[in-house]
């Protein structure tokens, strides 16, 4: 079963930009897809985006142009920069992987612990 470690996470004004990252206990390159959620309080979690062992990419619609999601195959970790930031994207965000036999971009196995993601007004 693969970990995930995600780190990145902080405090930042409104329009700022932070860089999440979530490494992988093996190869990235043996993990068919992998995503970033996130889960405001008192919401269920949401899927920001997601990334497929060929880079196919999916970003929920809101968020196409401020967010990317990309890979390192050589450092084995995942990564989310996130421009112009909003106050409602407060959230812990957290970085999730697919089992072996599960091939979805839309539906995880592994998940890491979160990493807090805060957006000051």
């Amino acid at each position: 079963q693969v970990q995930l470690v995600e780190s990145g996470g902080g405090l930042v004004q409104t329009g700022g930009s932070l860089r999440l990252s979530c490494a992988t206990s093996e190869s990235i390159e043996r993990i068919n897809a992998m995503a970033w959620y996130r889960q405001a309080p008192g919401k269920g979690r949401e899927l920001v985006a997601s990334i497929s062992s060929g880079d196919t990419t999916y970003y929920t619609d809101s968020l196409k142009g401020r967010f990317n999601i990309s890979r390192d195959i050589t450092k084995n970790t995942l990564y989310l920069q996130m421009n112009n930031l909003k106050p409602e994207e407060t959230a812990m965000y957290y970085c999730a992987a697919t089992a072996p036999t599960n091939w979805s971009l839309f539906r995880f196995d592994y998940w890491g612990q979160g990493t807090q993601v805060t957006v000051s007004s």
